[in-house]
């Protein structure tokens, strides 16, 4: 579970975005609706406090109802200016009259959306950026700084060649770099940028048989996954209407997380065993295991009360056996479970995401070091409260959408510091020999992910490693006293 799948539904659009809308409609300087778009996106998403998320706001009726051309636009737009941020800000101030000027959300976003368009695309005149980014600034009602906002991209229009030269490291916040080269070194951290600056590819994971001729029928260009062998990676074409139980999106790091959690099944368990996701959803790995496991009863749990909302809408419409096997219910991972003697836990638990920076790019803008201790808090409560929830035997998959030491081997190893004679942690390289022997996983991938163990047995996946987000993955045992 992502950093933005652990947070609840965000607020709802402020009205003064129809005010907004009902005065571009009369302005003299039509704007497209795709930039529209993306300057209120952007508006919510960096609002002080702010719930929102990219992928959220990205999969939502308004953008479905534009037109492909300004659906893409606006797509492109809201990634792009959220990833370059902070270099796209070192450019503008600079060109202002008082370089460290507050200026309002909506001066500002505007100056971003026009910055990133004349550095990072080629085929958007700047003529085109930059009258649309002032129409904004006069319909937002901010008619006195258009001048401004005008005269600033014209100067920085005019040096767009050598401003097209930002390296990914200006990306990111200083500090997250700087933690980044001391745990991994300068060419990893390089690597971690460049992945987190590009678009993340649409993952795809294949049920049915005929769910791959299925998609290439319907005009989609498919490329074979990088780790497994149900994983498609989509290059172009669009997505035919089709349900669940065919194929599903989902990146390929995350499918690893379930399928390794399935291969870690303990060999006594019993004929019907026991399982639990405690912290479920979107429930992707949930469906995952109950494919794996179909006689296995699963209990999803999700402290949200809409997301768990969602995840029961989602379990219900799949078809019977899978869908009566798996209980939905609302608890708080960090209380003790109410379910135990369980034959395996998995616990995907919320994390910082800063694995999934290029999926959702707004992350790096929200955290900061005291994010780190807060999230390692919670993720230690729930790893003890997961652990204790075993059976003498059982298992407990901990995963993390994360990069960073205190979310992952270190809550490990607190975990296990605490009570080191009833929990140990197991090594990951017979569940990777598992999933190669039963044909899950390609052949070119099994020396990889053993080649990428740590020394305890953990799997990190970074990004740019392979083609997922990246992800730690880590399987303990409850001892047999």
């Amino acid at each position: 579970m992502s950093f933005c799948a652990a947070t609840t539904s965000g607020p709802k659009p402020s009205s003064g975005f129809d005010m907004m809308r009902k005065r571009t409609s009369g302005n003299q300087q039509k704007i497209s609706p795709g930039r529209l778009f993306a300057y209120e996106a952007l508006l919510k998403l960096n609002a002080p406090g702010s719930k929102f998320h990219s992928d959220s706001l990205l999969r939502t009726r308004a953008l479905d109802k534009l037109a492909p051309v300004d659906r893409n636009l606006a797509t492109t737009l809201v990634l792009g200016t959220l990833r370059w941020q902070l270099a796209l800000d070192a450019l503008i101030r600079p060109l202002l009259t008082r370089p460290n000027a507050k200026l309002d959300a909506e001066v500002l976003t505007a100056l971003r959306l026009a910055a990133f368009q004349l550095t990072h695309l080629d085929r958007i005149p700047a003529h085109a950026a930059i009258n649309e980014s002032v129409a904004l600034t006069h319909a937002s009602g901010h008619k006195f700084a258009a001048g401004m906002v005008n005269a600033v991209l014209r100067k920085l229009a005019a040096n767009a060649a050598e401003s097209r030269a930002l390296a990914p490291r200006d990306a990111y916040p200083e500090w997250l770099v700087g933690r980044w080269t001391n745990n991994f070194g300068g060419a990893i951290t390089d690597a971690i940028c460049l992945h987190g600056q590009q678009q993340p590819g649409l993952n795809l994971r294949l049920i049915a048989p005929d769910a791959e001729s299925t998609l290439l029928a319907a005009g989609a260009e498919l490329a074979p996954g990088s780790l497994l062998t149900t994983a498609r990676r989509l290059i172009n074409g669009s997505l035919p209407e089709a349900p669940e139980s065919s194929f599903r999106i989902q990146d390929e790091g995350s499918q690893l997380v379930a399928e390794i959690a399935a291969a870690l099944l303990p060999a006594d368990a019993s004929p019907q065993p026991r399982l639990l996701d405690a912290c479920a959803a979107p429930g992707g790995k949930t469906l995952l295991l109950a494919e794996r496991l179909p006689l296995a009863a699963i209990t999803a749990m999700e402290n949200s009360p809409p997301r768990l909302a969602e995840l029961r809408q989602r379990m219900a419409s799949h078809p019977r056996p899978l869908s009566s096997r798996i209980s939905c219910e609302e608890a708080d991972a960090t209380e003790p479970f109410a379910t135990l003697n369980l034959d395996l836990v998995l616990a995907d638990v919320p994390c910082t995401g800063t694995g999934t920076l290029g999926r959702n790019p707004e992350i790096r803008h929200r955290l900061t070091p005291a994010s780190l201790a807060a999230h390692a808090a919670r993720q230690q409560k729930i790893l003890s409260n997961a652990l204790h929830a075993l059976r003498p035997g059982g298992r407990l998959l901990y995963s993390t959408c994360s990069l960073e030491p205190e979310e992952n081997q270190l809550a490990i190893d607190a975990a296990l510091k605490s009570c080191p004679a009833e929990f140990m942690q197991l090594t990951l390289a017979p569940a990777l020999d598992s999933l190669a022997t039963s044909g899950l996983l390609h052949a070119h991938a099994l020396p990889q992910l053993k080649a990428a163990l740590t020394p305890a047995g953990a799997l990190p996946l970074l990004p740019g490693q392979f083609n997922s987000d990246g992800f730690f993955i880590c399987a303990l045992e409850r001892r047999v006293q």
